[in-house]
């Protein structure tokens, strides 16, 4: 049994995380803070945004590959990826923006879209559950 949109989704969250490790080292040299995130506003802002992305994207993971094991709809799946991704996305550059010029729309519409395509996928296991092991 293969997991292609979970493998893909996995190989995207996996260079988003390395462009913020890079994004976070950065930050680090310029401020010479080694440790923690010291007093550099854009420093806190660049963790933030990796640390968000390492905690959601390990249930979201899992969540599609359960739901790809189960057989679930191919396109519907590939759907709520799409959206968990494209909502990462814009979660990372709405956090910029917020920093930069103080709007919060992105950084909100990430948000949402995460929570919405986690909470779908997190509703849809729980369905196949009832429905087919019950």
């Amino acid at each position: 049994m293969t997991l292609p949109v979970t493998a893909l989704a996995a190989a995207i969250c996996a260079l988003l995380l390395i462009f913020m490790k890079f994004k976070v080292i950065g930050q680090r040299i310029r401020t010479e803070t080694m440790f923690g995130a010291g007093e550099d506003a854009k420093l806190k802002m660049v963790r933030g945004t990796h640390g968000n992305l390492a905690e959601n994207a390990p249930i979201a993971l899992i969540l599609m590959a359960l739901l790809e094991m189960t057989g679930a709809h191919h396109w519907a799946l590939t759907g709520l990826a799409a959206l968990f991704l494209i909502a990462r996305v814009l979660h990372i550059y709405g956090m910029y923006q917020h920093h930069g010029t103080g709007s919060v729309r992105f950084r909100q519409a990430g948000v949402m879209g995460t929570t919405l395509a986690i909470v779908a996928m997190a509703l849809w296991v729980i369905y196949l559950f009832v429905t087919v092991n019950l």
